[in-house]
This record gives structure tokens, sequence and C-alpha cells, in this order.
């Protein structure tokens, strides 16, 4: 379905944003992990043939989108990072509007996209006057409307509270059968549930590509847990990749991510994907082999 063939993006300045990335997507929810600077937003803006590559090859379907963008455009779902919107139009209005921008404009399609991001309550109050998090929300409805073959979000539950990530995650579940999913987060627990792959950036490189359960398979024998004091953790913390620090009557429970037994006293524990992706992050180098399973 999506083929990223060794792409590298560099800009006028100099630097590079991604260096020569290559990946093979079909259908399923991909999340794009990294901090942020990674790389990811350079990305997804080459995939949605916002920007060209400034080497490498892009497919979707078999179709160049260098050289034919609208093959891609028209079955595309997008929410950039940044969702400008028209603040002296109601929710309605507005995602009729864009609808029609993309050929969609049947009434019970805009309601059932109102209604999937729990908006359908207020639709007809003006966006002006929408928090951060209905605005996202409505960002979401847009991107989904026209049915799209491609979904790509970008960091999409920045300003949405605990229970509408849960609902978003849930719309997202949803159409990932047949279709591909790209998510873009600095936040593991965005995609923990929903990603059948995971692609890891650092510094513009692709750094890891697996499936969930692969990553996990790969932090076994490297995450421990241990209990310590305050002044060994003041001397310590520098030296440790610590994915948990939670202070008990009895010491500071520690998570660690490590090759080996990381301090006196530590056992072996069960990693989470917060601890893979630490791992990953820590332990595998730029240039490095990536291993991509079907």
């Amino acid at each position: 379905m999506l083929t990223i063939e060794s792409v590298s993006k560099r800009f006028r300045a100099g630097n590079w944003g991604i260096r020569d990335v290559s990946l093979n997507q079909e259908a399923g929810v991909l999340g794009l992990l990294g901090p942020n600077g990674a790389g990811k937003t350079t990305l997804m803006q080459m995939i949605a043939s916002i920007t060209r590559p400034t080497s490498g090859r892009i497919t979707f379907q078999g179709k160049d989108l260098a050289k034919e963008p609208d093959a891609l455009r028209r079955r595309l779902g997008y929410l950039p990072q940044d969702f400008g919107v028209y603040d002296n139009l109601s929710a309605r209005e507005l995602l009729r509007y864009l609808a029609a921008l993309k050929g969609v404009h049947g009434a019970q399609r805009i309601e059932a996209m109102l209604e999937a991001v729990n908006l359908h309550q207020v639709a007809d109050r003006l966006v002006g006057g929408f928090s951060g998090g209905m605005r996202q929300r409505l960002g979401i409805a847009q991107a989904l409307i026209n049915d799209p073959d491609l979904v790509i979000v970008d960091e999409p539950t920045a300003g949405l509270d605990p229970e509408e990530r849960v609902r978003f995650r849930n719309v997202l579940s949803e159409i990932g059968f047949g279709k591909l999913v790209i998510l873009s987060t600095h936040i593991v627990s965005d995609i923990e549930s929903i990603a059948t792959h995971i692609a890891i950036l650092r510094q513009g490189q692709l750094i890891a590509l697996d499936t969930p359960e692969a990553l996990l398979d790969k932090a076994c024998g490297k995450v421990w847990q241990v209990v310590v004091t305050s002044d060994v953790l003041a001397a310590q913390r520098d030296t440790l990749n610590i994915s948990s620090a939670v202070r008990k009557a009895d010491g500071i429970h520690l998570r660690v991510v490590h090759p080996e037994t990381p301090l006196a006293g530590a056992v072996a524990a069960e990693p989470t994907l917060e601890d893979a992706y630490l791992h990953a992050m820590s332990f595998e180098g730029p240039g490095a082999p990536v291993r991509q399973t079907s």
C-alpha cells in the first residue's frame, strides 16, 4: 500500500529533517514515535504530498506521489499539527464546507462524524468559541469525512482530556481495517492499544520498525525494578535510563532500562511498551540495520 524508498529531506539551511528512511506498510495502524524534532512531521508532510523529498521515492498503491500527487489526495484524510478553522462558522457549517471540498455532500455522513467525535450537541455553536480540544475533535472529523484510504494524523490528542483520548483511539481503531492509518505522537499510550506496527524516529533516522510484540520481545531481560533512597537516585540519575520513578514509604521504586543489572538489588521486570520505546531510543543507533516483520 505505502512504500517509502530511501527518502531524505534536506532544508535550505542545510540541515536534514529526514535521512534515508525506508519502509513498506500495508493496511493497519502505524504508530510513528519519536521526541519533538525527530522528523515525524517532516515525514508525514512528504507522505501527504505537501512537500517533496530531496531524494528517494514515496509510492501509494503503486503511484509515485511526486509525479501523481492527486492519485493520493482524493483518498487522503490529513490532520496537521496546527489545524486552522474559520471562527465565524458553526461546527456543522465548517464540516459541511470542508466535506464539500472533498466531494462529500451527504448530510448523513456529516452528522455521523459530528457524533463520532462527540460534537453533535454543540454543532451549531460558532467554532470561534471552541476550546482547543473541541477544535482538535473537529479536525479529526474533517480528516475522516471522505472515508479515506490513507489517514495521517499529527499529534492528534494534544488538548484532549483522557476520555476524549480513549474515544479518539476507538475511532481510529475502527477505521483501521482495510485502510492505512499513520498516527504521529511522542506519547506511547496514544498508540499502544491500537498500533499494528510502530516506527521510531530519532534525529531524522528510522531506528526501529516492528510490531509492538516484537519491540517488547527485544526489551525482555533489559528492564529492571529496584527500590533506592533519594541519595542514590540523585547520584545515579544521569547514568541510568529510568522509565518511571514512584516515591513510596520504603523508598523510590524505579524501573530502569539497561542491558544488565544496573544496581544492587535490582530484579528483572516484564517490559511495557514505554520501556521498549526507551530501549530502542537508548540502544538502537542511527545506521543500525532495521528489521521489519510482516
